[in-house]
């Protein structure tokens, strides 16, 4: 049976205005991850909160360090944890 595990990461650069969220939402769905992804305060971030498999959340991970064609990808500060079961699905927020 495959691990799972949740990610947190938090990624800096041009990711905000450039469809990064939308992008981040199609690769989690893609691998069956459930959490969100949400634009940070600061225009220059974007929060990603997942939960699933831990080899799928690597190969998120992987994505985003690059991100979209128009994104600049700066740093992606990142970190896993203990799965919780705390989403249903996978879904963009805005707050």
């Amino acid at each position: 049976m495959a691990e799972l595990a949740s990610l947190y990461a938090v990624v800096r650069g041009r990711v905000q205005g450039v469809f990064f969220r939308s992008f981040v939402e199609d690769w989690a769905k893609a691998l069956g991850l459930t959490g969100y992804v949400r634009n940070l305060p600061d225009g220059r971030s974007v929060e990603v909160k997942a939960e699933g498999e831990r080899e799928k959340l690597a190969q998120l991970l992987e994505k985003l360090r690059v991100g979209p064609r128009w994104a600049k990808v700066e740093r992606v500060e990142a970190e896993f944890g203990e799965y919780a079961g705390q989403f249903d699905r996978f879904e963009i927020r805005y707050f």
